[in-house]
């Protein structure tokens, strides 16, 4: 198992005194006052023991309307599992499903887990390309194409880490009838749900006809309401397979953070305005980097979700980790080579605008004189 291509370079980066970092998905907002202050009422109330290993009751229950309210997804508690992070529900679910030989189908460019845990299961990733002609989505023509009679699971990363490709609800209806009638069930990981800046709200394979019986969601609060630390996540799906995961995480885990759980109902029942204020700022960040790329020439998939942009940096003829660790030396600035997603991220890097913009202009101004010295620019 190879290490994180992300971490490699945070910890570079890390080490470097005056280093700009866009490596790492990190809201750079404060977590909302309320959470906080939830969080903080609930420490001075003592409230500072296990909770249920499926999580607090109350928290079940916001999570379900928050769901039925923002993506018209229909689950009841028993059918909500409150995990440590989004990380943990991802591990879970593969965990629940892969047998030893099962196969799981993983789309690229993805986040760094996917391959590892399926690995750590004994199951076999089975990697789907995806293409920046195409808008980085998964068509159902590949997906039909690495379907075998070992196919156990469909990992669907929409809005995707580290493209900002969405499906829309056409693009998964596509996809959900390639499922429909076989035993193969989705991983839907919509971390970024909050985060899309097209005409069209997100919308969850889910919801589609036949398929919330086949289809587990992550989703988590470090993205949406700037908690990365407070480590808190959630699964939702049919009740046998939470129950399952459930066994895993009670055994291995026991229980989520108590603060955390607290912290989080405030910011599903209070926190939409601020939602809104950080999902406007991020596309604000979103258009000026994408538009600084182009005018350097890094041409750049116009992302519509998460807070990522991901150029191609092919014209300067170095390979994706040639480049990204020349910028660093030279410049100053961190970003993740393509290939830390997946071999198809090859000829792309990825930046973060998760960061201020004081932040970006400083990066994008190096990156400019980075491209000048080289002749690329």
């Amino acid at each position: 198992m190879r290490p994180s291509g992300i971490r490699r370079f945070f910890d570079l980066a890390a080490e470097m005194p005056d280093c700009i970092s866009l490596g790492v998905g990190e809201p750079d907002f404060k977590t909302p006052w309320s959470i906080r202050d939830t969080a903080i009422r609930s420490l001075e109330l003592g409230k500072t023991t296990y909770t249920a290993n499926a999580g607090l009751k109350d928290l079940r229950t916001e999570i379900t309307r928050y769901l039925k309210r923002r993506f018209q997804l229909s689950y009841e508690e028993s059918q909500v599992l409150v995990t440590v992070g989004g990380s943990e529900a991802i591990d879970l679910t593969i965990r629940a499903f892969v047998n030893p030989g099962d196969e799981v189908i993983i789309p690229e460019p993805c986040f760094v887990c996917y391959d590892p845990i399926t690995v750590l299961t004994g199951g076999v990733p089975v990697h789907v390309p995806t293409y920046e002609e195409d808008g980085f989505k998964l068509r159902p023509e590949a997906l039909k194409r690495a379907i075998t009679p070992k196919t156990k699971l469909l990992i669907l990363p929409f809005p995707n880490n580290p493209t900002g490709a969405v499906m829309t609800a056409s693009d998964l209806e596509a996809i959900a009838e390639v499922l429909r009638g076989t035993d193969i069930m989705v991983l839907s990981d919509e971390i970024y749900s909050e985060l899309t800046y097209g005409t069209e709200q997100h919308t969850s394979i889910a919801a589609l006809p036949g398929m919330a019986e086949r289809t587990i969601i992550v989703n988590g609060f470090s993205k949406t309401y700037a908690m990365t630390g407070w480590r808190l996540g959630y699964a939702a799906g049919p009740a046998p397979v939470i129950s399952v995961m459930t066994k895993i995480h009670q055994n291995c885990i026991m229980s989520a953070p108590t603060v955390s759980q607290y912290a989080a109902i405030a910011g599903l029942m209070r926190c939409d305005e601020e939602v809104a204020a950080m999902r406007s700022e991020y596309n604000s960040r979103r258009r000026y980097v994408v538009k600084k790329l182009n005018d350097m020439g890094l041409t750049c998939f116009d992302p519509q979700g998460a807070f990522y942009v991901f150029p191609n940096i092919s014209r300067c003829g170095l390979s994706s980790d040639e480049f990204c660790t020349m910028l660093l030396r030279e410049q100053k600035v961190a970003i993740i080579p393509g290939t830390a997603f997946g071999a198809c991220g090859e000829g792309y890097a990825r930046i973060s605008y998760a960061y201020s913009v004081e932040h970006l202009r400083t990066a994008m101004e190096r990156l400019e004189l980075f491209l000048k010295q080289h002749g690329w620019l």
